[in-house]
């Protein structure tokens, strides 16, 4: 292969991938030497410099990663930000509403009702800071209390959990 078609075969793999990818791995997939995969990342750095694009590579957690410039990440924080508060799954609706009505409630009681483990997605909700922990259960192990924050609350446009409709309402 010729050193030009290596290169973009190393930027490819780098650019598809989400982790770190070690000098071995690379090499075990496009079957030249170290010491040629190292010079094609240095010649890709020094082409990226010169172009003034707005990520390198960077050899990190011992392999090697596409990442951006960090005169950047203001504004991949507002991505960041506008990704979390993006649209709830079904099942993260279905847990909230379980909370919503039901808090202080225990993570067990909620998988009691879905039927399924539910701790990613009350985590992701408290990430979205619509839940928090509201305390500890007196029941053997002191399990830990779920409930929504102000911030659930304002999102539904609502003054107090009291004037979330009623279940009978919904049907």
């Amino acid at each position: 292969m010729e050193p030009s078609e290596t290169k973009k075969v190393i930027e490819s793999l780098l650019f598809a991938t989400d982790t770190p990818l070690t000098l071995n791995k690379i090499k075990d997939i496009v079957e030249v030497v170290s010491a040629e995969i190292k010079t094609q990342i240095e010649e890709l750095n020094q082409e990226y410099q010169s172009q003034g694009r707005a990520f390198f590579i960077q050899e990190v957690a011992g392999g090697f990663q596409i990442r951006t410039r960090p005169e950047y990440h203001q504004w991949l924080m507002k991505l960041k930000r506008q990704r979390e508060e993006g649209k709830l799954s079904n099942a993260a609706l279905e847990v909230l509403s379980i909370i919503g009505y039901k808090q202080p409630v225990m993570r067990a009681e909620i998988e009691a009702i879905r039927g399924v483990d539910s701790s990613g997605i009350i985590r992701a909700l408290m990430e979205k800071g619509l839940v928090r922990i509201t305390g500890r259960s007196e029941q053997l192990g002191h399990p830990i209390l779920y409930g929504t924050t102000p911030y659930f609350l304002e999102l539904l446009g609502l003054n107090s959990l009291q004037e979330l409709p009623k279940p009978t309402e919904l049907k």
